[in-house]
Parts: structure tokens; sequence; C-alpha cells
């Protein structure tokens, strides 16, 4: 009796130690865990962001009188390299290849006054919207133009590769009455013909065709009432590339949050046009 109650409690003894050491593991295990977790956030790092622009797209992003590339995307960039450590490189590129310079790597986003739209968050990384936009026609009054019905029979343009050429060829009103949509390059070239009045009209954003109107060179110029299309701006990334687009658009909640955003849109615009 007395060597079975010796093996007995010997079993127990045993049997509590591993218990023990099972419960030991476990509780060391955890929080090696949450630390490797939050190490791989941490660790995210870009020396360089690469941003792919039209630098004809005043007042987001253009060169200014000594050929330098300024604007209101340009000042918001650069204060996200700052804040994520890297340097920022505006690479100027054909809008209408802008897809292809990102799915190649040419460049790290899209990131001047670009369209958020369906088919644009289906094929890439998309920012959440930080302003909002919409599709304007620009018209010279003294051509009798006073309303979108009045461009019948009339040839209008837009840039190539644009979402003002998406809105157009969304309006089946309008592309029934226009006689012809020309493409230009950029939108100077399409504003420029339209200060000749070679074309009847220009569809473009609304705050690139208001920064021509503030101009002295489109003085007289207007605005129809007419809005084709209201959109919102947001950045591009590659597709499957969400650690770059996170990095960015923490930093962008930053800025919106401590009021730098607002100053620099104060700075270019005279007023907070910020999305919260």
């Amino acid at each position: 009796m007395k060597k079975f109650l010796f093996v007995s409690l010997t079993f127990l003894l045993v049997l509590g130690m591993i218990a023990g050491c099972g419960q030991k593991a476990a509780t060391t295990e955890q929080p090696a865990a949450t630390t490797t977790a939050a190490a791989t956030t941490a660790e995210f790092k870009i020396d360089k962001l690469v941003v792919g622009m039209d630098d004809t797209f005043a007042p987001m992003g253009f060169r200014d009188d000594k050929a330098e590339i300024v604007g209101f995307d340009v000042d918001l960039a650069k204060e996200v390299g700052k804040r994520l450590g890297c340097e920022v490189v505006f690479q100027p590129i054909d809008w209408d290849s802008k897809e292809v310079e990102l799915e190649s790597g040419n460049i790290s986003c899209i990131w001047n006054g670009f369209t958020i739209t369906e088919e644009r968050s289906a094929a890439m990384e998309m920012s959440e919207p930080y302003i909002a936009n919409s599709q304007m026609i620009m018209v010279d009054p003294a051509a009798g133009i006073k309303s979108k019905a009045d461009l019948a029979g009339k040839e209008i343009g837009v840039q190539k590769g644009s979402s003002a050429l998406d809105a157009v060829n969304a309006d089946a009103d309008l592309m029934k009455m226009v006689s012809k949509v020309s493409e230009y390059p950029s939108n100077v070239d399409a504003y420029n013909d339209l200060k000749i009045g070679r074309i009847a009209a220009v569809v473009s954003d609304e705050i690139l065709a208001r920064y021509y109107l503030s101009t002295e060179a489109y003085k007289g110029m207007v605005l129809l009432e007419d809005k084709l299309a209201a959109e919102n701006y947001g950045v591009g990334f590659k597709k499957g590339n969400t650690e770059l687009r996170d990095a960015v658009q923490g930093a962008m909640d930053e800025m919106i949050a401590d009021g730098t955003a607002a100053k620099i849109s104060t700075q270019w615009f005279g007023k907070d046009i910020m999305i919260p």
C-alpha cells in the first residue's frame, strides 16, 4: 500500500510539473507574437517616392517662371516625404500613359489632380479622396455661348486620357450636339486653342479652370453653369502595393489632423478645401 501511494504521489507530482511548464510556455509565447507584428508595421521604409505627374496641370502641379515644378499637390507630396523620411522626385509623364508608367515601376504613384473612378480603383490602389472636384465647360461669351445647348454643331476640346474626356463621352446629350471632340496632349494646348477661337469650349477640372480664369490671359472667359460630373481627387498606387498606399495615407491623415494640409490649401486656394 505504501508503495502504491508513493508511486501515485510521484505520478501526480510529475503531471503538475508538466502542466506548470505548459502554462509558462503559453504565457511567454503571446507577447512575442504581438511584438513581431508591431515590428513588421514599424519596419516599412521607402528611400524615394517618385511622383508621376502632368507638369502643366496648374495649380496642382506645374512649372513656374523659373521652370521649377510647383503646385498644391507638389507641396502635399513634399510634406508627406518629410514625414516618411524619404526623398520625393517629381516625374513628368505622358498623362495618357500614366497607367503604363505606374505598372512598369517607373513611378511610385500618380499624384496630380488624379480623379478617383471605378475603373481606376479596380486597376490600382487608391488613397482616400482628399479634394472634391467637378468637370466644367469653359467658353468665350463673345462667341454667343451661354449654355451647353449652345454648343450644338461646335467643336470642343479635352485633354487626352483625362477624366474630362470620360465625362464628355458619358454625356450622351453633349456627344449628340457637338460636331467634334478634339483630344489634346495637355490642357494648356486646349485652352490656347479656345483663346484664339479654334474651338468653342474646353471641358476640364473645375479647379484647373478656375485657376485659368484667375489669370490675365483668360480674363473674360466664363464657366457654364452646367457641370458634367462631380468627382474626387486621390493618389494612385500600383495594384497590390498597399504598404506604400497606407504609409502615404497615414501621413496625409496626420497632415489633415494637425492642420498642415489646411495651411497648404489656404496658400494655394485662399481657404481650406481638404476633405476631412
